[in-house]
């Protein structure tokens, strides 16, 4: 018996060992030199601090981006059980971090239960039904095949869209039939030629499949604003060259800006011959807000050509993304609520909210959140990251390391086989249609008939623990047509000035 143990013994401690030789005698890490075997718990430790973090040392409201009690929300609707919080809320109601909507003494539970939002200037000739919550932009790439299918299935199971991101359409997205704004970025992936400039041929033979309801230009994105990226060519497999209509075993480029325009003008000519191309769909921008007069050179465009964009959808700087340099992620890009409030405030002081509709991306992940985007300006709203917490996400932050536990955020095989797509189909579904009811108790309690009918002033904002105000006494909100009128009247008289629809550039 005791050879036995003396010879488990040995099988242990020699690796051990040896280990720590290694370490004494190698001369890349200080620590491991100076404190063989012993430092390397530091690594150790790093490697399991998320998770000690996240299960262990947070509290339910300190997590971030997203706390325990907001993943708990979408989780439990997923999963169709009970989201129900007990013994009042663990904000403090005195702090900053307490906003809150007004509501009626008297509720309208008359109101309709659903809305869509129908998307389609003068100019479209086939305007689309937009659910009131939809899918973010997520390429495949980022996302794993699966991943996208499951969205997609979702999407399909419960009459919502499904934007397919800058990584280009894949089959999996097609997989389902699922509705599909159609993202096109700087890359141009799947409608590009051999050189990387924009095809009209091949757009126009992708955009008018049925499925594709949608066109989406990407201007830049929440998590990176005014970045473009390389996938490296040991990363781009046959199904990624594939769907993004790329060489395999190349490195793919997406530069930081548009080949197809230089100025608001060339952007809507292109806009305008996306939809023609397209067979009269709807065409958009995505944007994160950053310098404010280029936000009104589009729209001195729009109002000088009479080219009309369909939809604007504003990205909020703390939206999020596979992998972003932290110096962008970190300290680029006007928040969601600042970027569509001023996108807002240039449509309806331009006299354009009437035709172009307005749409919300941003840590949305409850149908607060979304009354209160609806609120600010928004006609509905798109979630990301919600979506992967109904997949399954447990946000890891692994996202960019191609070792994503749950098999979202990988292209890992052996990942992915974890993520059932039938299963994770309706827990996407389900989320999305607890959300909207969500949203609909949130406007009964205000006693509306629509989200379109809250106002600013139904939102409350803490100044300091003895103050608080309605969200419009504390930013400004134009009328219809203050721009045109009397722009020197407004809070954006120096950016009005400053627009060119000629140029992106400053006026002179």
């Amino acid at each position: 018996m005791f050879a036995i143990w003396w010879r488990w013994g040995l099988i242990a401690t020699v690796p051990l060992l040896l280990l720590a030789v290694w370490d004494f005698f190698q001369d890349e890490h200080t620590l491991r030199r100076n404190y063989p075997l012993l430092a390397r718990v530091r690594w150790l430790m790093e490697d399991l601090r998320p998770y000690a973090r996240a299960y262990v040392v947070e509290s339910d409201l300190e997590g971030r981006p997203f706390n325990h009690d907001e993943r708990a929300l979408v989780y439990a609707r997923a999963k169709g059980e009970l989201d129900s919080h007990p013994f009042g809320t663990e904000l403090d109601v005195y702090s900053a971090e307490y906003e809150w909507l007004a509501h009626s003494i008297v509720p309208n539970e008359t109101a309709p239960a659903e809305w869509r939002c129908d998307v389609g200037s003068s100019q479209c000739a086939k305007p689309y039904s937009a659910s009131l919550l939809n899918i973010s932009a997520m390429s495949f790439g980022s996302l794993s095949a699966n991943a996208i299918m499951a969205l997609n299935k979702g999407a399909a199971a419960g009459n919502f869209y499904h934007d397919t991101g800058e990584g280009g359409l894949s089959r999996y997205h097609r997989s389902h039939g699922g509705d599909l704004v159609w993202e096109i970025g700087s890359g141009y992936f799947g409608c590009r030629d051999d050189d990387g400039r924009f095809s009209p041929e091949r757009f126009a033979d992708t955009a008018q499949i049925d499925q594709v309801k949608m066109v989406e230009i990407k201007l830049s994105q929440g998590a990176k604003p005014g970045h473009g990226g390389v996938l490296p060519a040991s990363k781009v497999s046959e199904e990624i060259a594939e769907a993004r209509g790329v060489p395999v075993g190349k490195d793919c480029v997406s530069p930081a800006a548009h080949s197809t325009f230089s100025t608001p003008v060339g952007l809507l000519e292109w806009a305008a011959q996306l939809r023609d191309l397209s067979g009269g769909k709807p065409v958009g921008i995505k944007l994160c807000v950053g310098q404010p007069h280029e936000v009104f050179a589009i729209v001195k465009a729009m109002r000088e050509t009479g080219i009309r964009l369909d939809y604007i959808v504003v990205d909020g700087a703390e939206g999020g993304t596979g992998a972003a340099p932290v110096e962008l992620s970190n300290r680029v890009g006007t928040p969601l609520r600042e970027g569509l409030i001023l996108v807002r405030n240039a449509l309806v002081g331009a006299s354009l909210k009437d035709e172009i509709r307005l749409a919300a991306a941003g840590k949305v992940h409850s149908g607060a959140g979304m009354a209160m985007n609806f609120g600010l300006g928004a006609d509905w709203c798109n979630a990301g990251r919600a979506f992967m917490f109904s997949l399954g996400c447990v946000q890891s932050m692994r996202c960019h390391e191609d070792t994503c536990p749950t098999g979202i955020a990988t292209q890992d095989a052996t990942r992915q086989r974890g993520l059932v797509v039938p299963d994770k189909a309706e827990r996407v579904a389900r989320f999305q249609r607890a959300t909207l009811h969500g949203l609909r108790e949130m406007v009964v309690a205000m006693g509306l008939e629509s989200p379109w009918q809250i106002t600013p002033c139904h939102i409350n904002e803490r100044l300091d623990s003895a103050r608080a105000a309605p969200i419009d006494d504390i930013y400004g909100f134009l009328e219809d047509g203050a721009l045109i009128a009397d722009p020197d009247a407004t809070a954006y008289a120096r950016c009005w000035q400053l627009a060119q629809a000629a140029s992106f550039q400053r006026a002179a």
